[in-house]
């Protein structure tokens, strides 16, 4: 029946828009799930900023950096050299739970067993003259064998329900995490890939607002089960999603020793993204010195390559 509900907790498929969060953002308030409206048609090229909205509150609760602040965090907490040791560390101990189970099923079986074997020699032993004697102990060994059935069928399920276990090694889990960076940040993945990967390890995001601190509360529920909360500065009316100015006075630097697509490169190689949280391109580095009057790059005369200090 709850698959029938209108406001239920099935995310779907990740659709092509470019907000990686889109059916997985839930009000905190109301139970409900955010929608999401973008600024411009989706079907243009250029990236376009999307926001999160609230149909209770009638009011923006999220923005872009809802988008950035969240999947950045997810990739963090998969990929970062702690989570990866705690990865193969909970397998192991997942499997020494398994293996913990499964032990003491097979000792109560066996226990089981022997009362049934014991049951059996008593009802063998007695005189079949004694009907009343005889068939207690038929009954009693009846009993006992249905027990060991019932424990047989629940190591069955038990093994059925338990896959096998994966031979996880902290090499295999540092090369699996390095795929990832690397597919997250190659320009050839999509929004909708992203969506795909974002959604193996975010259950969903509970948002709410915070007026005093003028904050955005975001609750990760992980698909393992644990909870993180994130917290974000509250955008004011009005304020555009303008690039930092750290990032402005690294343009001013990197001009000089590099053009446009090779600064480009680098930003994104440092995490770094846009205002709208985009990732950067030759075009948007030209755009953003364009707007800040930052002079482009230019070979020197000598040919030999200049360096910062």
């Amino acid at each position: 029946m709850s698959d029938n509900v209108p406001t239920s907790r099935h995310h779907g498929a990740p659709k092509h828009g470019d907000a990686l969060l889109a059916g997985l953002v839930r009000c905190r308030r109301c139970g409900r799930k955010l929608t999401v409206r973008y600024t411009e048609p989706s079907t243009t090229f250029r990236a376009i900023p999307a926001g999160v909205v609230c149909l209770t509150m009638a009011s923006r609760v999220a923005s872009p950096s809802v988008d950035y602040a969240s999947t950045t965090s997810s990739r963090k907490r998969v990929v970062e050299p702690g989570a990866i040791a705690a990865a193969v560390e909970a397998e192991a101990q997942a499997a020494s739970r398994r293996d913990q189970v499964r032990d003491a099923l097979m000792r109560d079986r066996e226990a089981a067993r022997y009362s049934a074997d014991r049951a059996f020699r008593q009802y063998d032993a007695i005189d079949p003259q004694n009907r009343l004697v005889a068939a207690e102990l038929e009954l009693r060994w009846n009993r006992a064998l249905t027990r060991v059935g019932e424990i047989e069928s629940r190591i069955a399920a038990h093994d059925a329900s338990t896959s096998e276990p994966s031979l996880l090694s902290p090499i295999h889990v540092t090369a699996l995490a390095a795929d990832l960076k690397a597919v997250w940040a190659a320009p050839t993945t999509d929004a909708r890939l992203k969506k795909r990967i974002v959604r193996i390890v975010i259950r969903e995001v509970v948002a709410d607002i915070d007026d005093e601190a003028s904050e955005i509360v975001l609750l990760i529920h992980w698909v393992g089960g644990v909870h993180t909360e994130l917290r974000l500065p509250k955008r004011r009316r009005g304020q555009r999603n303008s690039t930092s100015g750290d990032i402005i006075a690294a343009v001013r630097q990197l001009v000089l020793i590099a053009n446009d697509d090779l600064i480009a490169g680098i930003l994104n190689r440092n995490g770094l993204v846009t205002g709208h949280g985009n990732r950067w391109t030759r075009e948007r580095v030209t755009a953003h010195r364009s707007h800040h009057k930052i002079p482009v790059f230019r070979p020197a005369a000598d040919g030999k390559e200049p360096c910062l200090t």
